[in-house]
């Protein structure tokens, strides 16, 4: 009995954990990026000269 107990617990015990990196890996594949909002290319907006 010893036996099937601790073979028992090992399996929950791996499964809570592969749950855990589960929800992590989840977690920081959400998380968004910090993206300046600086333009790359910026174009002239005032009228052109004549």
């Amino acid at each position: 009995m010893p036996r099937f107990l601790a073979a028992a617990v090992t399996a929950v015990v791996a499964a809570a954990l592969a749950v855990g990196a589960a929800l992590g890996v989840v977690a920081l594949l959400n998380v968004t990026p910090d993206q300046p909002n600086v333009p790359l290319i910026s174009y002239e907006t005032a009228t052109p000269r004549k």
